[in-house]
């Protein structure tokens, strides 16, 4: 059975939520050639972007570094969000601060990791077919609603 449609406004509120409790997303990027790479990252939200960690010379890192391009999607199947965002290198104490507060800090390691944010620009959610109609919820990084 189809749930009715959310609201708009229950639609914002059910994202942020997702991202504020949520801590693992798949994300996708691309080379210059255009070949996808997508993987799961930890995240964190700081209420601008997604904090994320990993090697710097890895793949993901690299298409960060070149086209900073992102596509991140949370949640299941049936109650998903789709992010489309800026990756931004960043290396501050309070976003390193705030991701050790999963329970992992890339600091404690052998390796090094670098810090990214992935600011959106748009943010799509939905559940089932009756939300496609105004799944947008942000576009050129502002709120819609």
């Amino acid at each position: 059975m189809v749930e009715p449609a959310r609201s708009p406004q229950e639609r914002k509120r059910d994202t942020l939520g997702r991202l504020e409790s949520d801590v693992d997303a798949w994300v996708a990027t691309a080379d210059s050639r255009g070949d996808a790479h997508m993987v799961p990252l930890s995240f964190r939200w700081d209420g601008v972007g997604m904090i994320v960690s990993i090697p710097p010379n890895s793949v993901t890192a690299r298409n960060f570094d070149q086209g900073g391009r992102v596509r991140v999607g949370l949640g299941e199947l049936r109650d998903v969000v789709v992010i489309d965002a800026a990756a931004e290198s960043i290396d501050d104490d309070a976003s390193k601060d705030a991701f050790a507060q999963l329970g992992w800090d890339p600091r404690d390691e052998t390796k090094d990791y670098a810090y990214f944010r992935l600011v959106p620009d748009r943010i799509q959610a939905w559940r089932e077919s009756n939300e496609l109609s105004g799944r947008t919820l942000m576009r050129d990084g502002v709120w819609l609603l």
